[in-house]
């Protein structure tokens, strides 16, 4: 039987956001704690099972008017216990933070709190931090500050979850695969099975944002060099320490709405011409960022010595719904739509 990694070693991070009440409204300061010394991490057993908590992943000063709204939409669920927005941008000026933090305590729609967490680093690393500060739920929805989700669709997830709690379960699945004329894995997107959800969506257990940041040594730490050095590629990793602690892939989820403002295929043009010049460069941009995955799956591939990552097949939907079509009007539209 292989041996599995030390997932319990230490990893040292330099300081540690804790959350603080200034002017009344929801700040953290910087406190020197060690996130992963085991003396300050919450029992499995103390954290909260019916909700999860929220962290929105934030940088972009001109997208704040949608992270703020999508924050507020987040805070009105039912499942959801808060809302940490994790922003990564060190060149935000203390004025606007302060501004952002004031915006973000007044947009909660629920019982949830909504608190920004200034970052100490814009490492990618850091959105996996563990905060047992802060979290007080078994799960955690990982998530960008871009994608906007029905409110339906995040408590179907969360009720997925609940029935796959040690598996990472997202909206936005990928897969790797070996590519057998060159002889090494890539990153591609396969019509019929995944192995990878991205961090657009990502829901999963609060401990493996310990596993994740404090795990298996040296090994961990080079890593999370990859993802530093490469500026991305954290999702791909979150996705093998699970399937190398559990030996299973991730579950894929069907939303009822989903609108993601930074997908590339939002981008203007109405003319024929500029639609060919649009999607010629965002087929290049593609390549380009599938060649940069590729290479930081054989970077963690060459680190764990093996390779985890496991395939799943199908998708958990909310309701299959009517599959037949009726001629309705000149159209053919789902009968469904028109039973009593």
């Amino acid at each position: 039987m292989r041996s599995r990694m030390n997932w319990g070693a230490v990893f040292v991070f330099c300081c540690f956001w804790v959350l603080v009440e200034v002017d009344g409204s929801s700040r953290h300061k910087l406190r020197h704690d060690d996130p992963c010394d085991l003396g300050i991490q919450r029992r499995p057993e103390s954290l909260r099972s019916d909700q999860m908590t929220v962290l929105i992943n934030g940088y972009s000063e001109p997208r704040i008017p949608l992270l703020v709204s999508i924050a507020a939409a987040y805070s009105a669920s039912p499942v959801v216990a808060a809302v940490l927005v994790l922003w990564g941008n060190l060149r935000t000026p203390p004025r606007l933070l302060s501004e952002l933090s004031r915006n973000l305590s007044a947009a909660s729609l629920g019982a949830a709190r909504i608190s920004l967490v200034p970052q100490s680093s814009s490492s990618l690393n850091a959105r996996f931090l563990p905060r047992p500060h802060a979290i007080e739920t078994r799960a955690a929805l990982i998530c960008d500050d871009d994608v906007e989700v029905d409110a339906r669709s995040v408590e179907f997830t969360f009720r997925v979850w609940g029935s796959n709690p040690d598996r990472i379960v997202g909206m936005f699945g990928r897969s790797h695969d070996m590519d057998l004329a060159r002889k090494e894995w890539i990153y591609t997107v396969h019509p019929d099975r995944y192995s990878i959800v991205l961090t657009k969506f990502m829901l999963l257990k609060t401990q493996y944002l310990f596993s994740y940041s404090c795990g298996s040594g040296a090994v961990g730490a080079r890593m999370r060099r990859v993802v530093d050095e490469m500026g991305n590629c954290e999702d791909i990793l979150m996705n093998f320490v699970v399937a190398d602690e559990i030996n299973a892939g991730p579950v894929l989820v069907g939303a009822e709405r989903v609108r993601d403002y930074g997908d590339p295929r939002n981008d203007g043009g109405s003319s024929e011409d500029r639609d060919e010049v649009r999607d010629a460069g965002l087929s290049r941009r593609r390549g380009e960022h599938r060649k940069r995955r590729g290479h930081c799956i054989r970077e963690f591939h060459k680190a764990m010595g093996r390779m985890p990552l496991r395939y799943s097949y199908g998708k958990m939907v909310n309701s299959v719904g009517e599959q037949g079509l009726c001629n309705k009007g000149g159209k053919l539209v789902f009968c469904d739509q028109f039973l009593g």
